[in-house]
C-alpha cells in the first residue's frame, strides 16, 4: 500500500460525517426538491431545484439540507459520478430521490468539497461499481459500502487548499470540454456550407469565369436523356406517382449553362433505381450479402454487420444486385442516409428499407452523392415521406428527385473540392476525438494528484489529521457517555415516581 503524505491518515467516511436532518418539518415548509435529472456529474456544479411544500415531499424522498454531499448509488447515475452539495435551498431544507445518499461532513474535520472530490476518483467509482447488488439496469451501491469507505484524510487546513485548487483546474478543465463540445455543431455547418456553396454553384464561380467554354451542360443533359429514352425510358411499374409540390426545384436558381434532370435519368438504363429483398429469410453463413439501412449508420457502413440470404432469394430480387460505385440511399425509417458500395460488396443485394442508384458512366458520381447530401435534396426528401408505424419515401418520389446538373467537367470539378474539403473537416474531427480523450482523462488524473498529496504545499501548522480524527472520536464518545447517563436516569426516576405514588394511596 503506498504510504500517506505526511500530517495524512486513513478513515472511513462514517468517522467524518453526521447523520443527515429528519424527516419532521411542518407540512408548510417550503423546501428545494432536487429530481435525479438535475444533479450533475461535474465537480462544485451545484444541484438545481424546484421549490416544493415539505406536505409534497415528505414522503418517499430523502431530507437533505445545504451543504450536505449527495450521491447518486443507482445505476447508471454512480457510474456517471451523478453528486454535488446543494447550496441556496429554501430555508436550508431539501428532499431527494431516495436513490440519494446524504453526507453530512462534520464542522472542521472533513470539507464537503473534499468529500465530493473523492466520491468522483476513478478509485472509488470503480469499488463502488464491482459492490454493486440488484437486479440489472437497477443495481445499486450499498450503502455500508460508502459509509464504511477508507479515504486518504489530509489535514482540515490542506482539504480547504486541495477544494479550493481543484475549483480552480477543474473550472479549466470544464471550460475546455465545453469550448470542445461545440465543435461538432461547427464541423457540421461547415459541411453543410459546403454542400450548399457546391450544389448552387458558388463553390466554382471562379472556375467557371476561367473556362468558360467548359461551362455549358446542355450537349450533356441531352444525351442523358436522349439515352436513357433510347433504353425504353424509366419504367414505372407499380411505383406511386410522385408528392405534389415537393420537386419544385427551377433552373433559374442555378447557374446559366446548368441543366435540371430527374435523378431517374442519372442511373444506367439498364439498372434502374430500385428498392430490393422484401423478406431476406433466415441467416446463412455461406448465402448472398445483403445491406440493410441498419448496416450504415451515419452514413458510415460497417462490414461486420453485413447479413447474408439464399441464392434462391438473391436470385428472385437480382434487379436489385450492387456493383461497386453505386450509390446506396436510406428510404425506410431514417430517410436520406447515403453510402459509396465498396469492391467487399460486389455482387451484394439489398432490402426494401433502401433505393440502389446505380449512375450512369457519363455522369461523376461523387457529385450526385454530394448533391443529394445537400439541404436542397434532404428537406425535398423529408417532405415527401409518408407513413406512420414506419416513415418512408416511395420509389416514385426518389426517381423524380430533380439534380442541378452541370457539365462533365464541372461535376469533377465540384466533386474535387468538395473531396479536398471534407478530408479537410474529417482531420479536424480526429484532432477533436484526440483532444476529447485527452480532456477526459484530466480530470481523474487531477483528482488522483490531490489525494496523493501532491496538487498543493502542505503546511507544518496544519494540525495533522490523525490528531483530528481522534478529536472526533473522543467528541463522540463524550456525547455516547452522556446519552447513556440520561438514559439510566430516566430508567431510575421512572420505577421510584410509581413506587412514591403508591405509598401515598
Amino acid at each position: 500500500m503506498t504510504s500517506l503524505p505526511h500530517g495524512w491518515t486513513a478513515a472511513a467516511i462514517s468517522d467524518l460525517v453526521d447523520a443527515g436532518p429528519k424527516n419532521d418539518c411542518p407540512d408548510s415548509t417550503e423546501v428545494g426538491f432536487v429530481p435525479m435529472q438535475r444533479m450533475g456529474t461535474r465537480f462544485r456544479e451545484v444541484p438545481t431545484f424546484e421549490v416544493r411544500r415539505w406536505s409534497a415531499v415528505k414522503k418517499g424522498y430523502t431530507p437533505f439540507a445545504d451543504g450536505d454531499v449527495l450521491l447518486a448509488r443507482i445505476t447508471p447515475c454512480f457510474e456517471n459520478g451523478k453528486g454535488g452539495i446543494p447550496r441556496g435551498l429554501p430555508n436550508g431544507l431539501g428532499a431527494g430521490s431516495t436513490e440519494f445518499v446524504v453526507l453530512r461532513p462534520k464542522q472542521s474535520a472533513l470539507v464537503p468539497e473534499y468529500l465530493l472530490a473523492l466520491l468522483k476518483t476513478d478509485q472509488f467509482l470503480s469499488d463502488g461499481k464491482a459492490s454493486m447488488t440488484g437486479a440489472v439496469g437497477q443495481q445499486r451501491v450499498p450503502k455500508s459500502l460508502i459509509f464504511g469507505y477508507k479515504i486518504n484524510l489530509a489535514p482540515y487546513g490542506e482539504q480547504q487548499r486541495i477544494a479550493d485548487k481543484l475549483d480552480v483546474l477543474l473550472a479549466k478543465v470544464d471550460a475546455c470540454r465545453e469550448r470542445l463540445d461545440r465543435v461538432p455543431a461547427i464541423l457540421k455547418r461547415f459541411r453543410e456550407a459546403v454542400l450548399e456553396a457546391a450544389v448552387s454553384g458558388r463553390l466554382t464561380e471562379e472556375w467557371r469565369e476561367l473556362n468558360p467554354a467548359l461551362v455549358d451542360a446542355s450537349a450533356d443533359v441531352s444525351a442523358i436523356g436522349r439515352s436513357h429514352a433510347d433504353a425504353g425510358g424509366h419504367r414505372r411499374g407499380n411505383a406511386a406517382p410522385p408528392t405534389n409540390d415537393v420537386h419544385d426545384l427551377e433552373s433559374s436558381a442555378f447557374p446559366s449553362g446548368w441543366g435540371l434532370v430527374d435523378l431517374r435519368e442519372l442511373v444506367d438504363p439498364a439498372r434502374p433505381i430500385t428498392y430490393g429483398i422484401l423478406k431476406p429469410g433466415p441467416e446463412l453463413a455461406d448465402g448472398v450479402p445483403y445491406v440493410r439501412v441498419a448496416d450504415f449508420p451515419s452514413e458510415r457502413l460497417n462490414l461486420d454487420t453485413i447479413r447474408r440470404t439464399s441464392p434462391k432469394i438473391d436470385q428472385e430480387f437480382r434487379r436489385s444486385r450492387l456493383r461497386p460505385g453505386d450509390l446506396l440511399l436510406s428510404i425506410r425509417g431514417s430517410v436520406g442516409r447515403l453510402i459509396v458500395i465498396p469492391m467487399e460488396l460486389d455482387g451484394a443485394n439489398i432490402t426494401q428499407d433502401s433505393a440502389r442508384l446505380a449512375i450512369q458512366e457519363s455522369v461523376e458520381p461523387r457529385y450526385v452523392l454530394w448533391f443529394l447530401r445537400s439541404n436542397i435534396a434532404q428537406s425535398r426528401m423529408q417532405r415527401a415521406v409518408k407513413g406512420v408505424a414506419v416513415r418512408g419515401i416511395n420509389i416514385g418520389d426518389v426517381r423524380a428527385l430533380q439534380v442541378p446538373l452541370p457539365s462533365r467537367y464541372e461535376q469533377r470539378e465540384i466533386a474535387r473540392r468538395v473531396d479536398e474539403l471534407f478530408a479537410l473537416a474529417d482531420g479536424l474531427e480526429g484532432k477533436y476525438r484526440v483532444a476529447v480523450e485527452r480532456v477526459e482523462r484530466l480530470t481523474p488524473a487531477v483528482l488522483a494528484k490531490a489525494f496523493r498529496g501532491e496538487l498543493v504545499p502542505q503546511d507544518p501548522n496544519d494540525e495533522p489529521a490523525a490528531m483530528l480524527l481522534e478529536r472526533i472520536r473522543a467528541e463522540r464518545e463524550s456525547v455516547a457517555s452522556t446519552t447513556s447517563i440520561s438514559r439510566t436516569r430516566a430508567k431510575t426516576r421512572g420505577p421510584v415516581k410509581r413506587i412514591t405514588r403508591r405509598a401515598k394511596k
